[in-house]
């Protein structure tokens, strides 16, 4: 019980400071024109999987990779707990957080590809 608790926790937490330190600034410098680059992860989807950003909402993308990104890092804090070696803690939070990013960002390019809004590369 208290493992769902902290996971709940730290999901939250991390929820929190993406949505004021990532998300909510992303916002206000598009509004304003003064997003001079796409955050990591937006550019990652538009790069590897060609989304096309003609028929995505920005917004919905940026708050999908928010949640996504918190689900990942509360997912690897709950593996590392596992561990009581410093060591293996450290190798088990990089091969987990490794595999949980590839794997989500994966399923977000499958889910937009359901609806449509990937660029074909034969168009290309």
């Amino acid at each position: 019980m208290q493992e769902l608790i902290l996971f709940l926790l730290c999901y939250a937490f991390v929820f929190l400071i993406y949505q004021i330190f990532i998300v909510r600034r992303t916002k206000r410098n598009r509004k304003n024109n003064k997003l001079k680059k796409d955050p990591i992860e937006i550019t990652y989807l538009i790069k590897r999987y060609h989304l096309d950003m003609k028929k995505v909402s920005y917004n919905q993308l940026l708050q999908i990779v928010a949640i996504v990104s918190s689900l990942d890092i509360a997912l690897t804090v709950s593996v590392i707990l596992l561990f009581e070696n410093f060591f293996l803690e450290i190798l088990g939070g990089f091969i987990s957080i490794f595999i949980l990013i590839l794997g989500s960002y994966h399923l977000i390019y499958l889910f937009y590809k359901k609806k449509g809004m990937i660029i074909n590369e034969k168009r290309k």
